[in-house]
């Protein structure tokens, strides 16, 4: 290895690892803004793969019963409604919150239709009218009921738990209270994991201690009354959850649980309650019950319960990368890209392969999440790997355009820089094309119809618009096709296949079909959108011939243009100009014809002598290519064209006359059939002399 490859080696690896230590040095500033941007990026991130990625199933047996705003208003109920039905009364006696009686009916009713488990999101602090019997029901459903406490953040994380007349102290000790508390992140306060369990070092910001009194949250309490306890996480850390779809749990009313026409119509008389695990809590607006997590905004306590609930049951946690691993990927990446560059001498495969490399990695992030619950460290890596890789491309490149530019002086000290420039960018073809060469060459011209008269009244801009969004996808049609763009005469294309790297000359006339007839369909479909946009429509005419010609560099010692001239090129603009006279818009040449008639399907246009021209050519129409599937009856009646076509040749007017009556019947606005009918009478009515070779002459161009 020479002493500039190494050199140049030693400065991509100082570009990548510089931008890799960068990287690593910004997850030591989280709070600086900006600079941490990278880090506090990948949290974006993260947030994304939960809103699009794999969700924890929705369970079946979960059922949300909110206390939303039709429930606190109550519709207008009959005084019979009232009078046997003990829940409406109290609950229209006064605002809530309502006699806690209310709450000891819903149990029975629940449980007597074979609930598994109920759970309230609220604290039942305060002592209120009805406690005896709610206290009842919680003793006659021990087990089965658990209800919330609230850690108070304003007051010292004070515990707020159901009073004594409903729970006995201490009450954080009971089977039956677990605390509501969700506690997010303090950068943007999403809520993304849960602490299931919790210690009081843990409320004042200290580590957990193996000898503290340990606080169970609501959805741990409710696992274990189920008799799910073994699925409660009991380490005291928080656990990222695998969140459920956001139309998962939506809220029922409550209320419709105490209404006879909703109990029967929504809960078929309560057997929809049989075996569910039922959670009550605020569901309406005033509650501010509301959660912020990474799939949105205003997710509804109660329902994130349950989603913690059916995470455990599932174990659908989510980990993250150690901090180790993390640091080593991004190393790892800036060392990537360094081999990439430093090895890999080809600037457009190391582009390929950075986004390549790029996606690959893209999509491991989102299967490693799908799959094994794993975010893996995906930005801070891409950042390291994608900036080293492009910033060492820029400087390779760069250092390529220097030396580039110090030859191309050298050069331009001795020779024209016209030509240096031909040399240095095209140095295997340079010698080549300095000289004219006689080649078989395939010439297709193109022209918009009627085009000088839409200039007139057309809006310049909006017409140069659609003029080059038309000529954008004539030449795409030209290069797909391997063909090489001659020039632009106005509104004119000319290309040529065969000049610069030729296939063969059938080969290269195949080609040129192909692209005509992808012209074609690039025009229906440019029509189509310009008509809906009110724009007119553009028409063309296509010639194509094949044919010796004589290629090389033609101009002055000033300028000159690679091209190609002689009489096939004048052929092919002549055909262009003659689908005006037959009503097409592709004409071939006789030689043209003969190479590409197994591929494509034909239709005989004429015999003409065009300006220039002391000999007539047979020239033809292009149908379409054969294995496109064609109409087979359009094909059955062409057949029928072709012998009137012949036997108007032959001078048998009649039989012509008739057969071109046949295909009209069929075909009625056929231009070609119509204009060799109206010949065919002509003729027929008065005969043509004997020198009569239906040849059409041309005297224009």
């Amino acid at each position: 290895m020479h002493w500039l490859s190494r050199h140049r080696l030693l400065i991509l690896a100082a570009i990548c690892f510089s931008f890799t230590g960068l990287v690593l040095l910004l997850h030591l500033a989280p709070n600086v803004p900006f600079v941490s941007a990278v880090w506090s990026g990948e949290k974006r991130f993260e947030d994304f793969l939960q809103k699009e990625g794999r969700k924890t199933p929705t369970r079946d047996d979960f059922v949300f019963l909110g206390i939303d705003q039709s429930t606190l208003e109550l519709p207008p109920f009959a005084p019979e409604e009232l009078a046997h039905n003990r829940a409406f009364q109290l609950m229209t006696a006064r605002p809530f919150p309502w006699s806690r009686e209310v709450w000891a009916l819903l149990l029975d009713r629940l449980f007597a239709s074979g609930a598994r488990l109920v759970l309230f999101d609220m604290a039942f602090n305060p002592p209120n009218d009805g406690d005896p019997q709610f206290h009842a029901a919680l003793e006659r459903y021990r087990g089965k009921v658990v209800v919330g406490a609230n850690f108070d953040a304003a007051n010292a994380m004070q515990a707020i738990v159901p009073n004594e007349s409903l729970i006995p102290p201490p009450q954080m000790a009971d089977a039956r209270v677990g605390y509501v508390n969700f506690f997010p992140d303090q950068m943007d306060q999403r809520t993304r994991s849960i602490h299931y369990t919790l210690t009081d070092r843990q409320l004042a910001g200290l580590p957990p201690h193996p000898s503290e009194e340990v606080f169970h949250a609501l959805s741990a309490r409710g696992l274990e009354q189920i008799g799910r306890g073994a699925d409660v996480p009991q380490d005291h850390t928080a656990h990222m959850l695998r969140f459920s779809a956001d139309d998962a749990y939506q809220p029922r009313p409550l209320y419709e649980v105490f209404d006879p026409k909703f109990w029967h119509a929504n809960y078929h008389d309560g057997a929809f309650f049989r075996g569910k695990i039922v959670i009550v809590g605020g569901s309406a607006q005033i509650w501010h019950d509301v959660i912020d997590t990474p799939l949105g905004p205003g997710r509804p306590g109660p329902k994130l319960h349950l989603e913690a609930m059916a995470a455990a049951m599932a174990q659908q946690f989510l980990r993250m990368t150690p901090l180790g691993l993390d640091y080593a990927l991004v190393a790892g990446a800036g060392a990537l890209a360094w081999a990439l560059i430093g090895f890999v001498r080809r600037p457009g495969v190391v582009l390929a392969l950075l986004v390549g490399i790029t996606l690959a990695y893209l999509a491991a992030a989102r299967i490693s999440y799908d799959r094994a619950g794993l975010f893996l460290i995906t930005l801070p890596v891409l950042t390291a790997f994608l900036l080293s890789g492009f910033f060492s491309l820029g400087y390779e490149y760069a250092m390529e355009r220097l030396e580039k530019l110090r030859t191309r002086r050298t050069l331009e000290r001795y020779v024209s820089k016209n030509l240096v420039k031909e040399i240095l960018d095209n140095p295997d073809s340079f010698y080549s094309n300095l000289k004219g060469v006689r080649i078989p060459a395939t010439i297709l011209f193109s022209d918009i119809i009627g085009f000088t008269s839409l200039t007139e009244n057309a809006d310049p801009e909006a017409l140069v618009r659609q003029l080059n969004e038309y000529l954008s996808r004539m030449t795409t049609a030209v290069f797909e096709n391997d063909g090489t763009l001659d020039k632009f005469i106005g509104d004119a294309v000319m290309a040529v296949w065969g000049n610069v790297r030729s296939h063969g000359p059938a080969e290269d006339t195949r080609m040129a079909v192909r692209t005509a007839l992808a012209m074609r369909r690039a025009l229906r479909a440019l029509n189509k959108d310009w008509f809906a946009r009110g724009i007119a429509p553009f028409a063309i005419g296509i010639g194509i011939n094949q044919g010796d010609v004589l290629g090389g560099n033609i101009g002055s010692q000033e300028k000159a243009d690679p091209t190609v001239i002689g009489d096939a090129v004048n052929l092919a603009s002549r055909l262009e100009s003659l689908t005006r006279v037959y009503g097409l818009d592709i004409l071939l040449g006789p030689t043209a014809t003969e190479f590409v008639r197994d591929e494509f399907h034909l239709r005989s246009v004429a015999r003409v002598q065009v300006k220039g021209k002391t000999e007539p050519v047979e020239i033809s129409t292009l149908i379409a290519a054969r294995r496109d599937g064609i109409d087979v009856e359009f094909l059955r009646h062409l057949e029928t064209y072709e012998q009137a076509f012949q036997k108007f040749r032959h001078r048998e007017f009649r039989e012509a006359k008739i057969l071109l009556s046949q295909f009209l019947e069929f075909y009625p606005n056929d231009f070609l059939a119509k204009m060799y009918l109206e010949r065919t009478l002509e003729y027929e009515a008065a005969p043509p002399d004997e020198a009569w070779n239906a040849i059409e002459v041309f005297k224009k161009k």
